[in-house]
């Protein structure tokens, strides 16, 4: 059979580039980052596997009488370490995966 060995080279290279984002997977837990909102008033820090660790909030940003602009700046920043999140897993995990065209991934 013709071919077979290129198929059998694929799915080798395949097995190597899973077990690369797999490693990768697993050191991202302990990447950090930071989002901020509210010119540094409020921090939240997040693992590569978007798990929050960390919430800071400065305390001349807490006004008793304005709870909703205090939820936004959790919410906005929250949302912001979530993306970069995102962003350096798509970095990770992209440079193992470029210029290959797999259906179902990136």
């Amino acid at each position: 059979m013709r071919g077979g060995g290129n198929m059998q080279q694929m799915m080798k290279q395949m097995q190597k580039m899973q077990k690369k984002m797999a490693d990768e997977q697993e050191k991202l837990k302990d990447e950090k980052v930071e989002g901020t909102a509210g010119g540094g008033m409020v921090t939240v820090v997040v693992s590569g596997h978007k798990e929050i660790l960390d919430v800071q909030i400065k305390e001349e940003v807490v006004d008793p009488d304005d709870i909703e602009m205090l939820q936004d700046l959790v919410l906005a920043a929250t949302n912001e370490a979530l993306q970069k999140a995102d962003d350096l897993t798509a970095d990770r995990l992209g440079k193992h995966t470029k210029g290959m065209n797999i259906p179902g991934m990136m």
